[in-house]
């Protein structure tokens, strides 16, 4: 994941923000007490979202929170929330996942310097790996097919759009999918990740396209339109709008795919990150440059 799928803060209630806070801090202090205090540096609002989902699906559907010490910050007392089922260890162990994906991504694409971070942390992503594929064998297996199969697509000559995103949605549609057992459920969660997972690359990629025209790195809008370091404004333009245009489209259908969900007390969370959330991230990062009003989705 890449740190797209967060709430708009202003328009929760401050009850719901305060939970919300809770479940992040209780990954980070789940994080720490499962792969060391080095493991906090890879939180991320995506894998709390995760973590919402599992608790909201999950047979008690309404955790409870305490309160205690920030575990970064001592003097700050934050609102916690109770483990009930594992689903704070699962979305730690994600984390985990994803980071060590991540930094393998990085090293590979990176030169030496820029990519020197990454490699002399990789050791430490491994151990952290490790132990989390132990503990949780299909969310890895949901990740190492993605990464193979991104990569065997990105090998291809001129991959459309779609097959570029497919890997990320496959994968988030497994690990959803897998999170409840219980009748229709299982299917519409993994409806709701499949298109989760194809917005998030998408976002990723059309957020990413000035970047790697730069560094000439694989992006699917950049070979779709042909762009490079002489293309004009409006040859950026006309990509941006296209992406714009894709992502709605897919957020319609993740939309589709939440209203059908009963969700317990954090319907309101997680549909204030699905139908508000994700669409102002995608105006700030596509349409960051303009001036005056973002334009609307």
């Amino acid at each position: 994941m890449f740190g797209y799928i967060k709430p708009q803060k202003s328009e929760l209630l401050v009850r719901e923000l305060e939970e919300y806070g809770g479940v992040y801090c209780a990954l980070c202090r789940r994080l720490g007490r499962d792969y060391g205090p080095a493991a906090r540096l890879v939180l991320n609002y995506d894998c709390t979202f995760y973590a919402l989902v599992l608790f909201a699906v999950s047979e008690n559907g309404n955790p409870r929170f305490h309160r205690g010490r920030c575990v970064v910050n001592p003097l700050k007392r934050c609102s916690f929330c109770a483990e009930s089922g594992g689903e704070l260890a699962s979305a730690s162990a994600l984390t985990v996942i994803l980071a060590y994906y991540k930094a393998k991504d990085n090293i590979a694409d990176s030169g030496f310097w820029k990519g020197l971070f990454f490699r002399l942390t990789y050791p430490l992503f491994s151990f952290m790996h490790r132990r989390a594929a132990r503990k949780f064998p299909a969310l890895e297996e949901a990740a190492a097919d993605a990464m193979q199969e991104q990569a065997r697509v990105e090998q291809m000559e001129n991959p459309d759009i779609d097959r570029c995103a497919e890997p990320t949605a496959r994968m988030l549609a497994r690990i959803f999918g897998q999170s409840c057992g219980k009748g229709e459920m299982p299917r519409v969660l993994h409806e709701m990740g499949y298109y989760l997972g194809r917005w998030t690359y998408l976002m990723d990629a059309a957020d990413d396209v000035a970047k790697d025209i730069k560094r000439n790195a694989f992006n699917p809008f950049v070979i779709r339109f042909r762009l490079d370091r002489n293309s004009t404004q409006e040859s950026l333009d006309r990509a941006r709008d296209y992406a714009n245009e894709t992502l709605n489209g897919t957020l319609a259908k993740l939309g589709a795919a939440v209203n059908l969900l009963e969700l317990g007390s954090f319907e309101r969370t997680i549909r204030n990150v699905i139908f508000l959330g994700l669409p102002m991230m995608q105006k700030e990062r596509l349409y960051k440059k303009e001036n005056g009003n973002v334009r609307s989705v």
